[in-house]
């Protein structure tokens, strides 16, 4: 492009602007119009013709309110994706521990202890039965076994719900998941 003394230029890639002041081979001098006088080379610059507004030569491609409007839309809301880990895991615990259950245990004895958490157990099975929860993980730990064997009583005589060992890696063999068939009728 040919630039000639006098013209008014702006720069590419800074918000400057000016007037030519000197030209030597491909190095041009600019006065800005804060008055100071800075070297660009020719390629840097791009030709002004005159100092009114600026906003209407640099869109005329395009009309300001189309560019307006595509700065003002709001960026896409970026969903949350499950894992693949995550979409198995169990959507309700149940901690079937006794200190869980009760303040202090101290009194109790051992079969108000299991009778208590066999009863919390039929509670929060029937619940997620009601609300239509897939899983639920109960959480017995090891022990002696007796109550894991007595949740497995209580889980027979379900006709909608399937029983296994919980996830080793987060609970040992401490628990019990429960999957739970929504379209069959309970007992």
């Amino acid at each position: 492009m040919g630039f000639n003394l006098g013209d008014y230029v702006l720069v590419l890639d800074e918000d400057l602007s000016g007037t030519i002041k000197n030209i030597t081979g491909n190095l041009i001098s600019i006065e800005t119009d804060d008055g100071f006088l800075l070297e660009f080379q020719s390629n840097e610059l791009v030709k002004k013709t005159g100092k009114e507004s600026l906003k209407t030569d640099l869109f005329s491609h395009s009309s300001i309110n189309a560019v307006v409007s595509e700065k003002e839309q709001s960026p896409r809301k970026n969903q949350t994706k499950k894992r693949a880990k995550d979409r198995y895991e169990p959507t309700m615990e149940v901690d079937l521990h006794i200190n869980q259950l009760v303040k202090s245990p101290r009194g109790m004895s051992n079969h108000d202890m299991l009778s208590l958490q066999l009863d919390t157990a039929r509670r929060k099975l029937d619940f997620a039965i009601a609300k239509r929860i897939p899983k639920i993980v109960f959480i017995h730990g090891v022990g002696e076994g007796i109550l894991k064997i007595e949740l497995e009583y209580l889980f027979g005589r379900y006709n909608n719900v399937k029983f296994y060992d919980a996830n080793y890696q987060k609970y040992g063999l401490g628990a019990t998941e429960v999957y739970i068939y929504q379209n069959v009728v309970p007992n």
